[in-house]
């Protein structure tokens, strides 16, 4: 079964950007709009690996997740047919032997950075840099299959600051 445990978190500042050892640029869209049910993405990767991924949350922590690679062109023209997209740069990090991430989004979602890391249990301890922010599991409003559907340049300020929980 395919689980996914991640913790999410706002970037504060640039702290991290010494720390990368890889980046990689992501296009991707969302095949439906329904955020309650399971959601369907299509991803390219440096324009060269793409996937269709099939995740459904089952709790603040953990999604169920199912990825299956999938012929470039496929993904060009299901992107292409999709209302819901966003583009980013994904920049991969080494701290305290975890693998970090951060995601810097393009568009309307520009102002935004996010770090994420996965778990391989939900009670597993973590070291949480000091250039991360507020804590944003489970926060809906800030998925990406939400910021596809409404970018944070169209989310109140007060929703920016303090997003909402559904």
């Amino acid at each position: 079964m395919g689980i996914e445990i991640e913790r999410r978190f706002l970037v504060k500042n640039e702290d991290w950007k010494s720390q990368v050892i890889l980046s990689e640029d992501f296009s991707q869209a969302y095949l439906n709009s329904s955020l309650d049910e399971w959601t369907i993405r299509v991803r390219i990767i440096d324009n060269a690996k793409s996937y269709i991924t099939l995740k459904s949350s089952l709790n603040r922590l953990v999604n169920y997740e199912f990825e299956y690679s999938i012929p470039n062109k496929d993904a060009i023209e299901l992107i292409k047919l999709s209302n819901y997209k966003i583009t980013k740069t994904r920049y991969h990090l080494k701290i305290n032997k975890k693998d970090w991430v951060v995601d810097l989004f393009d568009g309307s979602n520009s102002s935004l950075k996010i770090a994420e890391i996965e778990l391989s249990s939900e009670s597993e301890e973590i070291q949480v840099p000091s250039w991360c922010g507020q804590e944003i599991t489970g926060i809906k409003s800030l998925s990406n299959a939400s910021l596809a559907k409404t970018p944070i340049s169209e989310l109140s300020i007060k929703d920016r600051i303090r997003p909402k929980e559904s």
